[in-house]
């Protein structure tokens, strides 16, 4: 795999990268707890997934990031959205793609226990 200069990775790649790592933290705790249709699966994945529900879970871990966590956060939020999605406000928009954002970057400088304990608190599981 080649070498990467995480600083010129620009937002919207670690918010692309972001949204694949938490949608697969979200589909092994559905497994883990026993949801096993796909359209019990699908739907269950919703209450995490949309960007208003990601926002209400970016207000559970922001009090614990760090620096680094934090403006790569606050980089990501700030990405020029031109379009919302229906189910969400443009501030929740923006605070998910921040929480992405975030979430790419720490899959991008191998922080896998961190993307653990940060979805964990996010959403109040374990």
């Amino acid at each position: 795999m080649k070498e990467i200069d995480i600083k010129t990775v620009s937002s919207a790649a670690l918010a692309y990268l972001g949204d694949t790592v938490i949608e697969g933290c979200v589909r092994e705790y559905l497994v883990r707890e026993g949801f096993s249709s796909s359209a019990h699966l699908n739907e269950a994945a919703l209450r995490f997934v949309r960007a208003s529900e990601q926002a209400k879970a970016m207000k559970n871990i922001i009090d614990s990031l760090c620096e680094d966590e934090l403006a790569v956060y606050r980089r990501g939020r700030n990405i020029g959205h031109t379009s919302t999605p229906k189910s969400a406000s443009m501030s929740e928009y923006r605070t998910a793609t921040g929480m992405e954002a975030l979430f790419g970057w720490l899959r991008l400088v191998g922080r896998e226990e961190r993307i653990k304990e940060l979805f964990s608190k996010a959403y109040g599981v374990e």
